[in-house]
């Protein structure tokens, strides 16, 4: 029998070290994460959505005139181009969201001002279009396939309180629009999460940012990447009210069924963002007059500490949320990607400014020493 080389490669490159970066890190042991050097803790109790992409795409936080200016070109870029509009309006209403803005940001790059320069500059006018007309594309569609007009972003709006006007059509209450601000801080970046190093290696062959960024999309839109949230709003859902929680969840922990929302590839200890997402569930849930959700997540969490040791992540608690919020659970992907597009964005500006192709090698573990035979002597 050939001789077969064993692997000493962990799966799924786990713990292994791909790059260097200066624009975000996870203490898995500690529970922290930061963005360039600031405690995920202090940006979402100060910062909003807007400076804190100006801190990833560029290093620091704004000054004064620096966020005006930011701000400002933000504004400008929020309509969508006619080109894109068009291929919304023609997508099936039963299409999925993701795939949807997966596929205008890719034609994007068509009637894009800077297509063809990818210089510093151009490229980080790029960013700036693809950061402000995220949610204008969320919006569009879903007003679309509801049988809505779309809207046009209303001018005094930030992008967290227009993403939700611009899909409802009435102006957000100042605490949900508040909250989403903070989730879009708290999701904006990650380290190398999967659709990060897929935007990062598309980046390194000097694709431009929109092809980049249609590449983290589409890793994104798999279901051990995006979506989590949705499963576990799926899961309140079918348990329905506090009363039947802790016999559920016992149920599927005999039947060795995954609870959604817990764990986490590299947390150790609580998701650091788990603690403000927490926080806001509960305001808007008692506020909505539909504290059940929350008081469901509470036994669950007690359950699963107590039977496994395993702590809620970042997605446990956006899912009832957005939930309470009135947004369809198929959207909750698509959100993620309007906060996490300033993240890769971030990425593919420091991939570029120094720039070496990702080409790592395989551990071949397949059959070795093998010689060619002829057709007819093949058993």
């Amino acid at each position: 029998m050939p001789a077969v080389l064993e692997s000493t490669t962990p799966k799924g490159l786990e713990g292994v070290v791909a790059n260097q970066s200066a624009i975000c890190y996870v203490f898995g042991e500690e529970g922290r994460l930061i963005y360039r050097g600031y405690d995920i803790h202090d940006l979402a109790d100060h910062s909003t959505f807007e400076e804190t992409a100006y801190l990833l795409l560029y290093g620091d936080l704004p000054k004064r005139d620096q966020l005006k200016t930011f701000t400002a070109a933000i504004k400008a870029a929020q309509k969508l181009p006619k080109a894109v509009q068009r291929i919304i309006k023609e997508a099936p209403r039963t299409a999925p969201p993701m795939d949807v803005l997966r596929t205008a940001v890719s034609a994007a790059v068509f009637v894009d001002p800077d297509r063809g320069d990818d210089s510093p500059a151009a490229e980080s006018r790029k960013a700036i279009r693809l950061i402000a007309q995220f949610p204008t594309l969320v919006a569009a569609f879903h007003r679309l396939r509801s049988g809505q007009k779309p809207l046009a972003p209303r001018r005094g709006l930030n992008l967290a309180a227009n993403l939700l006007y611009m899909m409802s059509g009435t102006l957000p209450d100042p605490e949900a629009a508040k909250a989403m601000d903070v989730a879009l801080i708290l999701h904006a970046d990650h380290e190398l999460n999967a659709s990060t190093f897929a935007a990062r290696v598309i980046a390194a062959t000097l694709a431009d940012m929109h092809g980049a960024v249609t590449g983290a999309m589409a890793a994104l839109a798999g279901p051990l990447h995006g979506g989590a949230n949705t499963e576990v709003m799926k899961m309140l859902l079918e348990i329905g009210t506090p009363d039947r929680t802790e016999a559920w969840v016992r149920a599927a922990l005999a039947q060795k069924k995954k609870i959604m929302g817990f764990g986490h590839r590299v947390y150790r200890t609580e998701d650091p963002r788990a603690a403000h997402l927490r926080r806001m569930s509960e305001e808007l849930a008692r506020k909505a007059g539909q504290a059940h959700w929350f008081a469901i997540q509470q036994t669950l969490e007690d359950v699963m500490r107590r039977e496994k040791g395993l702590y809620c992540n970042v997605d446990f608690y956006s899912a009832s949320m957005y939930y309470v919020m009135g947004i369809p659970l198929d959207l909750y992907t698509p959100i993620f990607a309007v906060s996490r597009v300033s993240g890769w964005c971030a990425h593919v500006l420091e991939q570029h400014a120094d720039n070496r192709l990702i080409r790592p090698r395989a551990e071949y573990v397949g059959a070795m020493n093998r010689t060619w035979t002829p057709l007819s002597r093949r058993a």
